[in-house]
């Protein structure tokens, strides 16, 4: 590959569609303080969306300073009626999200940002409408105790390529952007600039 790519993100489902998808990087990832940036746009009244597009290019600006690579940064928020979503961070937490999202319909919106010599040179928001069954509380509160090591680090409290998926009865939009990468988009682009082959 003639340009070197670094991904800014810890994340292993980000990494694995990259793998798969052919694409060869590095993974650095980016320490920012993704609470204070939340807090911040929320206070300005940021909708969902530039909050996702936000933290991911924090993520991407923040390596790219360091290295002058093309950096993918991402980042993936939950939107429940104009309300943002975070990582749960108890079991209660957990289970207080998915009984709010039960019998409801909510978006995923899933933000890659490119950044190229300390510059955004791409970016993009895929999104996706899920719509969650009425599940009773028993199985809720077992879900939450059979997966919370798994979810906690899940918006939402779960994940579509493991159990979290008998949560739903419909999924409309690309599954790439529930595991939280607009991956299709991300690989036109790329191959656009020439990283990959056409």
């Amino acid at each position: 590959m003639s340009v070197p790519m670094l991904l800014a993100s810890g994340s292993e489902i980000r990494a694995q569609m990259l793998r798969n998808a052919g694409v060869v990087f590095d993974v650095q990832v980016a320490r920012v303080d993704e609470d204070a940036i939340k807090a911040s746009l929320l206070a300005d009244g940021a909708p969902p969306r530039d909050i996702a597009d936000a933290l991911a290019e924090a993520k991407a600006r923040k390596i790219s300073d360091k290295t002058g690579a093309m950096v993918l940064g991402c980042d993936q928020v939950l939107d429940f009626q104009g309300q943002l979503l975070s990582k749960p961070k108890t079991p209660q937490d957990a289970l207080d999200q998915l009984r709010s999202l039960r019998g409801q319909r909510h978006m995923l919106l899933s933000a890659a940002v490119i950044y190229d010599e300390g510059k955004p040179v791409w970016r993009h928001v895929g999104q996706v409408r899920l719509l969650m069954r009425d599940a009773s509380d028993a199985y809720l509160e077992g879900y939450v105790a059979r997966n919370w090591e798994s979810v906690r680090d899940a918006v939402g409290a779960y994940k579509l390529e493991e159990e979290g998926v008998r949560l739903f009865t419909r999924i409309d939009g690309d599954y790439f952007n529930v595991l939280g990468m607009p991956l299709l988009e991300v690989l036109a682009y790329l191959t656009l600039r020439g990283v990959l082959e056409s």
